[in-house]
């Protein structure tokens, strides 16, 4: 069976996250540069070879003095580590739209294996007649664990910043 190549219609995807802050609100962000590349084994999106990168200074979270402490030694360290990567190791279907996306996620030079559920949107012919598949991707993961261990004690109990980071992902992809 033929591979086919996919690759990622930046301008219909977006990558971002959610961190409680104080314990009582969501803080959002998002990667303003990143890709997805993958292949699959014939016409449709069967066995896939799936990789992710985000560049770690596209940090957005809509306010410059947060980002740059985002991109700073005590989280990203985005001078010394430029990427993350996510580099897909199984693709399992778990409903007739749903799948377990598992793979290895490296984060500051950590790399620790994690899940992430996908929603399979399906594979639509655009007006130009390109053939697309689309995808919402979610899971969490502890900063921690990737050494994004800044935070600061409150007065009242708690932290600052939650360990818990919610991932959200809307991807297009477009057969090549």
């Amino acid at each position: 069976m033929s591979k086919t190549t996919w690759k990622l219609d930046p301008t219909h995807s977006e990558v971002g996250f959610k961190v409680k802050h104080m314990m009582m609100t969501n803080v959002s962000g998002s990667f303003t540069n990143f890709n997805v590349e993958a292949s699959s084994e014939g016409e449709g999106f069967n066995s896939p070879e799936i990789s992710f990168t985000a560049k770690t200074a596209s940090v957005n979270t809509g306010n410059e003095q947060r980002d740059g402490h985002l991109r700073s030694p005590e989280f990203f360290d985005s001078e010394k580590f430029q990427s993350i990567q996510f580099k897909a190791t199984k693709f399992e279907k778990s409903d007739d739209e749903n799948y377990l996306l598992q793979g290895d996620l490296t984060l500051k030079d950590v790399t620790k294996n994690i899940t992430l559920n996908a929603e399979y949107g399906g594979l639509q012919k655009d007006p130009w007649g390109n053939i697309k598949a689309g995808f919402t991707i979610s899971g969490k993961i502890n900063r921690k664990d990737f050494g994004l261990s800044w935070n600061a004690a409150l007065e009242t109990g708690g932290v600052l910043v939650s360990e818990e980071v919610k991932i959200h992902g809307e991807i297009q992809l477009v057969k090549a």
